[in-house]
């Protein structure tokens, strides 16, 4: 029998069980995944937390992200055969087709090929960092060469993912982290600048690099009082996309930088993309190609095994990660 991760009541990392469970038989539209490794997000500790957009009802599955082989399809699918590699596209109920295990069944529009080049480590890496930067950044930005793009909390999997889209177009790439330990590992990264938010003052600085323009567009999942900080930084006509709520603190809103400067403050997830076939297509064809010309790649912060899926989740709450947790089974 696969073993699959489960949790019963909300709480720190230690909820999370290793169960076996029988082998699940996908449904209609569904197609069931040998799952060979499991991308973390910080999506999945505030689901666990019962702090995401959706509450999970127990016991619960969770995971968006997982890499491995086509075992079983389900009536009404086409496109794909035993045997195929696959990884998965968060585009679905985290609790009801939680991906973290040995086995997974996900709809069959979640289901996607990644290259040959890319390990099933790299494979179950891609989907969630890269198309929720595509879809702030290219399909509703329209970033140009033209525009300095501000990265927060830059050194997670989806802020190297910015910074990497927005050198693959040959924009400018600011990337902040707060303190001096993380700076040069993303410039290293790509991060034409790095300001170290401890000891810069990120407006100034920002509109320093900028020769006085600031952001055109800033791409943040912190929120909370850092909003105020960010639309200072940010220039005429700037789009602020808001993408997570790491603040544990209220959002007020910058309502004179707003008027002052005509920003566009505006919420986003993946989902947006993921739920239009349209967007979908163009962010999977963009993030392919981009892997495939060597300007989009992974970066693996640490992997674990499945025995140790609670240090997993403790290591991403440390925050020390750069780049992206996996988890082999």
């Amino acid at each position: 029998m696969p073993r699959i991760v489960r949790f019963y009541e909300t709480g720190d990392a230690g909820v999370l069980r290793i169960e076996d469970q029988p082998l699940s038989e996908p449904g209609e539209g569904e197609v069931r995944i040998k799952v060979e490794a499991i991308g973390l997000n910080r999506a999945e500790v505030m689901f666990r937390q019962g702090m995401y957009l959706e509450a999970p009802a127990f016991p619960s599955r969770l995971g968006y992200e997982a890499a491995g082989t086509v075992d079983a399809l389900g009536p009404a699918t086409s496109g794909f055969e035993i045997g195929d590699r696959v990884s998965t596209i968060p585009s679905f109920s985290i609790g009801k087709y939680g991906v973290y295990g040995e086995s997974a069944i996900v709809p069959l529009h979640a289901v996607a090929r990644y290259p040959d080049s890319l390990s099933a480590v790299e494979g179950a890496s891609i989907w969630m960092q890269y198309m929720t930067a595509f879809g702030a950044l290219i399909e509703f930005g329209q970033l140009g060469k033209k525009d300095a793009v501000l990265i927060t909390a830059a050194s997670s999997s989806v802020g190297l993912a910015a910074i990497q889209i927005t050198k693959s177009v040959g924009a400018l790439a600011v990337a902040t982290t707060r303190g001096e330990d993380k700076k040069q590992a993303l410039l290293d990264a790509g991060a034409d600048h790095v300001i170290v938010t401890d000891k810069e003052d990120m407006a100034a600085t920002m509109k320093e690099i900028t020769a006085g323009k600031g952001a055109s567009i800033v791409f943040d999942p912190v929120a909370g009082p850092f909003l105020e900080q960010l639309a200072q930084a940010a220039g005429q006509g700037a789009r602020i996309f808001e993408y997570g709520a790491l603040s544990t603190s209220p959002t007020p809103f910058p309502l004179f930088d707003a008027l002052a400067k005509g920003l566009t403050i505006r919420g986003y997830t993946l989902f947006e993309i993921a739920a239009d076939p349209e967007k979908l297509a163009r962010g999977k064809q963009f993030i392919t190609e981009g892997l495939a010309s060597g300007a989009l790649q992974p970066i693996i912060a640490r992997t674990f095994t499945l025995d140790e899926i609670v240090e997993a989740h403790r290591f991403m709450e440390s925050n020390k990660q750069i780049g992206k947790i996996v988890v082999t089974t």
